[in-house]
């Protein structure tokens, strides 16, 4: 396991938790049979320790996965970049954890988790679309082994 060398930028785990529920989309990093690194933009929830998100049925992330389930995801909350300052402010925080598919019960709780989260004002029209489309998803979780997050406050100019 590697620490973070920037101690004086880390932050809690709380907070780092925080950016994993209120961020809008997060990227996936995975590694092909081959060892090729593969990073994927996508829409997430997290909920009860554990990160979700639906998928076509087959595809180069969920074969990645099936030949390594160890997987990363990173989330980036607020973030603006200071030209006069030569830096960046930013917070972010990257999930470690094992992908596997969720099934059941758990499947579809998932499924209304992310509905409720982007289109809360639609629960009933996205039911409806969840249960038409329901045999064309899948539904991932990512099982979270660690948590860790960094901040950036501006920098004073020099």
């Amino acid at each position: 396991m590697t620490t973070m060398r920037r101690k004086d930028k880390e932050i809690a785990a709380e907070e780092a938790v925080r950016l994993l529920t209120e961020c809008e989309y997060g990227v996936l990093s995975t590694i092909d049979a081959d060892g090729q690194p593969y990073g994927i933009p996508l829409n997430y929830v997290y909920t009860d320790h554990q990160l979700y998100f639906h998928c076509a049925l087959s595809g180069h992330k969920l074969d990645n996965i099936q030949s390594n389930p160890r997987v990363s995801f990173c989330v980036v909350g607020h973030c603006k970049v200071l030209p006069s300052r030569f830096g960046t402010e930013y917070e972010s925080a990257v999930a470690f954890g094992v992908a596997s598919e969720a099934h059941g019960p758990e499947r579809h709780a998932a499924l209304l988790a992310l509905l409720s989260k982007y289109s809360a004002d639609y629960m009933e029209e996205g039911k409806a679309y969840i249960q038409k489309h329901d045999a064309d998803t899948r539904v991932i979780k990512i099982s979270i082994t660690r948590i860790s997050g960094k901040i950036s406050p501006a920098k004073p100019k020099p």
